[in-house]
C-alpha cells in the first residue's frame, strides 16, 4: 500500500490515459471523456448517493439562503473529541488536544479543537512509536515546507477552485453554517465538484444547503452560486467515516441554462497514480491568519503516512476551511491547470505543519464516475 516515493518522468498524454487520468478542459470547452479507463460497474466499489436540492424550487431556496452575511460568518468545522489527528476543516486556534484545520498549519504545533475519527488512537503517543515517527520525519523532508501563500497567478485554478458552503445537520455542530473548498472537474455531465467526504457528510448525516462558489474572491462570486443536486461519497466514509476514504463529489444544478464547466472550465482527474510526486495543493483557509477570502496554495513532494493512515502527506501551512481543496499532479503555474489526485483531509495534532490527503484509488474513481453519469434533472 505504500510504495517507496520516487522521482518520475512526466507522463505523456497516452500514458496518463492508460493510468486512469481524465484530461482537463479549457474554460468554455466541451467536456471530453478522452483518456478515461472503462471499468466494470458491477465489479467496482459502490459509492453512497444522497439527493440534495433536486428540484428547481429547492435550488432557489438554497441560493437565497446563502446571503453575503451568511457566507462571511460561515466557519470551518469545530468538532468534539480529542486524539492524535483531526479534520483539516476546523479553525486554527486552540491547543494540541484535538482540532480541525484545513490543510496543515505550518511551523508550529498548535491546532484547533477537532473531531477525531473513530478508528484513531486515543492519544498522540499511541500513533508515534519510536520506530515509526523517525521514518515519517525523514520522508517528509522531501516535501518542502511552505506556509501557504496567496495564489495571484490566475489561470484555470482561479476559476475552477471555490468555496463550499453548507449547514451541518448532526452532532454538536448541528445547525451551524460552515465552509470547505472544492474543485470543478472535467465530467460527462459538466457538473461535478470534487471535495472531501466530511465536507458533504459528518456525524452520520449529510449536510444541508450545500453550494459551490467557484472563484470566490473576498466576498465576490464572479461565476455564481451552484446548489448541489446530488452528494456522493465513498462507502467507507459513508458507513464509518474512515479517513483513508475521505473523498466526495457533488453534482450541481445548471445556472442560467449553462452547466458548471461550460462557465468555469474543468480540471482533469487522475486515479491509481504512483505516490511521492510533486504536488500543488489549493484551498480557502478561513482559520487565522487566513479569513477565507482568498485562494491559497502550497507545493512540494508528497510522502507516505506511516503512522495511522494510508494517506499521503504534504508540508503546508493552510488552516481551517481548506478541507476538500485540490491536490494536483502535473500542475502548470503558467496555465493553472493540472490533474486532481487528492484533497485536503486531515492533520496530526503533534505535527501541524503536515497536511494529509487520501489516495485516489478505485473508491475515489467510483465516486467520480457515478457523479459524472448523474442526471441533472
Amino acid at each position: 500500500m505504500h510504495p517507496r516515493a520516487r522521482r518520475l518522468a512526466v507522463l505523456a498524454v497516452p500514458a496518463l490515459a492508460a493510468a486512469g487520468a481524465m484530461l482537463p478542459t479549457a474554460h468554455g470547452a466541451a467536456a471530453t471523456v478522452t483518456g478515461t479507463v472503462t471499468r466494470s460497474a458491477a465489479a467496482g466499489p459502490r459509492p453512497a448517493v444522497h439527493e440534495a436540492a433536486d428540484t428547481a424550487t429547492e435550488q432557489r431556496t438554497v441560493k437565497k439562503f446563502w446571503t453575503v452575511a451568511r457566507m462571511e460568518t460561515a466557519k470551518p468545522l469545530d468538532a468534539p473529541g480529542a486524539g492524535d489527528r483531526h479534520f483539516a476543516a476546523a479553525g486554527s486556534t486552540g491547543g494540541p488536544t484535538g482540532g480541525s484545520t484545513t490543510g496543515s498549519t505550518g511551523g508550529s504545533a498548535r491546532s484547533a479543537p477537532a473531531e477525531v475519527p473513530a478508528e484513531a488512537p486515543a492519544d498522540a503517543s499511541a500513533a508515534r512509536p519510536a520506530t515509526v515517527a523517525p521514518s515519517l520525519t525523514a520522508a517528509a523532508r522531501v516535501s518542502s515546507l511552505t506556509s501557504g501563500s496567496s495564489w495571484t497567478a490566475g489561470g484555470t485554478v482561479a476559476k475552477t477552485t471555490g468555496r463550499v458552503f453548507f449547514t451541518v445537520t448532526a452532532g454538536s455542530d448541528a445547525g451551524r453554517n460552515a465552509s470547505c473548498s472544492g474543485t470543478a472537474v472535467t465530467s460527462a455531465n459538466k457538473s461535478v465538484v470534487i471535495t472531501a467526504g466530511h465536507c458533504v457528510k459528518l456525524n452520520g448525516a449529510f449536510h444541508a444547503n450545500w453550494v459551490f462558489v467557484p472563484g470566490y474572491d473576498q466576498g465576490d462570486r464572479p461565476d455564481g452560486t451552484w446548489p448541489a443536486i446530488t452528494l456522493l461519497t465513498t462507502a467507507q466514509w459513508n458507513s464509518g467515516e474512515n479517513m483513508n476514504y475521505d473523498v466526495a463529489a457533488a453534482v450541481v444544478a445548471p445556472q442560467g441554462g449553462k452547466s458548471l464547466t461550460d462557465v468555469v472550465g474543468g480540471q482533469g482527474v487522475a486515479f491509481n497514480q504512483p505516490r511521492g510526486r510533486q504536488t500543488y495543493a489549493f484551498g480557502y483557509p478561513a482559520g487565522g491568519p487566513y479569513d477565507g477570502s482568498k485562494l491559497v496554495y502550497c507545493s512540494g513532494r508528497t510522502f507516505d503516512d506511516y503512522l495511522s493512515s494510508q494517506d499521503q502527506g504534504l508540508s503546508c501551512g493552510m488552516t481551517g476551511g481548506a478541507s476538500g481543496g485540490p491536490w494536483f499532479l502535473n500542475f502548470s503555474e503558467r496555465t493553472g491547470g493540472g490533474l486532481l489526485n487528492s484533497v485536503n483531509s486531515f492533520k496530526y495534532n503533534f505535527a501541524s505543519y503536515w497536511m494529509f490527503g487520501p489516495y485516489f484509488g478505485p473508491e475515489a474513481e467510483a465516486v467520480y464516475n457515478t457523479a459524472q453519469k448523474a442526471a441533472l434533472a
